[in-house]
């Protein structure tokens, strides 16, 4: 979840006085890290849940507000679109029966939230990018009231310069303009986090960006946008193009994109937080009273404010966090890739897929990263975000293989060593990795079944909708998305 900000006008004075703090914030960061005043020996994982609101017919509702007053509960925010809304589930511990307490946890609270959104006329849905969202659903009106949306919205235009340009070749086209970030808020994810010792970190990131891909194939579940088939998980090639800061001259100069893959592996944590203040102008220069110097050398934890602001406004899609807790930092990754849904079980599955491989690739004798290039994982990303299970991937020692095939025979085998090694019940671990190779032995993902059901209604804009409807009637049954009928 993003800070919170207030309404403001930004001076040059501002931005200077930002960019000193950032600096200094940066040079404390560094001395933490050498002196290890992290918390190190809890590995604990949680989640943030994104979603869309709809209505009777299967469209947009914009009513975040009113639904958000209604649940009325502190674990639930706003998003950046009035149809989005966002649940945080706090991090826990995985061993024994914790996937299935989370399962039960999240399920819970989406049905309360359920109950009482229907009481102002909405409905939940958890799905990568809307289906039967409109172009005229995204515009400048139909942001959140936060002044947080508003003030990122005006910044990255004065940045750009102006309007946004959304070009996707997938099945279909897409070819068009926006005046405002909104489109962003098409993208609806899943962000997973695990909290990680400061020498393990490199170690994890790297691993988390090696598996990207095979993440994305086998929870692909983002195939619409504005009512045009493009990629099976659009939601990649959205997000990268909603938040970009570069004219046309700049992306030509070589700069970076805001939503980032990144493009080496690390050696430290400190690689990330350094890149980003490097290569990134502020956007949100607001700058807190606390001098980290001073807190750091009078035994004190520092917040780092500024820093902490500034890694928030770079979306890399394995982004390191700094955080503080009862006065104690540590250290997280947080893995932005997947989208939301289908189904609660398979985001859970697709959360014990992630988490059991990262139990275990990190610590291999010869990691995947020091075989394969950087440039291979980021390849698989963008193969895998157009292809789904039928993307072609590279995987040190098998070569460029198909997503399933991969998944089968290399990176499933891997995930349960890992979630055993978590102390995972055993019970648990094969009913979730079971989601997952049931996916590949049938190549029903999320996309793909959205995909033939809109075929099977005959297309067109009314066969989204009425997909909608089936698709929303399919999750509360919370099957996973494997077994859906059309």
């Amino acid at each position: 979840m993003g800070r919170d900000v207030p309404a403001i006008a930004f001076t040059r004075e501002d931005r200077r006085r930002y960019r000193d703090k950032v600096r200094r914030s940066l040079d404390v960061l560094a001395q933490m890290l050498r002196e290890s005043r992290f918390e190190l020996d809890r590995p604990l994982a949680g989640l943030e849940i994104e979603l869309n609101l709809v209505d009777a017919r299967g469209e947009p509702a914009m009513k975040n507000a009113e639904v958000l007053e209604v649940i009325a509960e502190p674990d639930w925010a706003t998003e950046l679109g009035q149809f989005n809304v966002e649940i945080n589930i706090e991090p826990q511990e995985l061993g024994g029966d914790g996937f299935l307490r989370l399962e039960e946890s999240v399920r819970r609270r989406l049905n309360h939230a359920e109950e009482r959104a229907r009481e102002v006329g909405g409905h939940l849905m958890l799905v990568g990018i809307l289906p039967t969202l409109k172009e005229t659903d995204v515009s400048e009106a139909t942001l959140s009231a936060n002044p947080r949306y508003k003030l990122l919205n005006e910044q990255i235009f004065a940045a750009r310069g102006e309007d946004l340009h959304f070009e996707i070749e997938g099945t279909e086209r897409l070819d068009i303009y926006a005046d405002s970030i909104t489109p962003e808020a098409a993208c609806t994810s899943v962000q997973l986090h695990l909290q990680v010792s400061p020498s393990a970190f490199a170690g994890h990131w790297n691993a988390a960006q090696a598996i990207a891909g095979p993440q994305i194939a086998v929870a692909a579940n983002s195939p619409y946008l504005f009512g045009r088939e493009l990629w099976r998980e659009t939601r990649i090639s959205l997000f990268e193009q909603a938040t970009d800061t570069r004219p046309d001259e700049l992306k030509a100069q070589g700069v970076r994109p805001r939503v980032w893959f990144g493009e080496r592996w690390i050696t430290s944590v400190f690689d990330l937080f350094e890149e980003n203040v490097l290569y990134f102008p502020a956007l949100l220069p607001i700058c807190e009273e606390e001098d980290p110097r001073e807190v750091l050398d009078q035994g004190g934890t520092p917040e780092l404010h500024e820093l902490t602001l500034h890694n928030g406004t770079v979306y890399r899609w394995n982004r390191p966090v700094y955080a503080v807790v009862d006065g104690v930092p540590h250290l997280r990754v947080e893995n932005r890739v997947l989208p939301a849904g289908p189904s609660v079980v398979d985001i859970v599955a697709n959360a014990a897929f992630y988490y059991g491989l990262m139990r275990v690739l990190p610590m291999e004798e010869r990691p995947v990263w020091t075989r394969m290039s950087f440039a291979a994982a980021e390849e698989n990303l963008r193969n895998a975000a157009r292809h789904g299970l039928d993307a072609r991937l590279y995987w040190p020692g098998l070569g460029e293989v198909p997503a399933a095939e991969l998944v089968l025979r290399r990176l499933l085998p891997l995930a349960h060593q890992g979630l055993d090694l978590w102390g995972v019940d055993a019970v648990q671990r094969e009913r979730l990795l079971g989601i997952i190779e049931r996916r590949c032995l049938t190549g029903r993902t999320g996309a793909a079944w959205q995909v033939d059901a809109v075929r099977d209604l005959g297309g067109g804009y009314d066969a989204l909708r009425r997909m909608t409807l089936r698709y929303l009637d399919r999750m509360h049954e919370n099957k996973p998305v494997h077994l859906w009928d059309l």
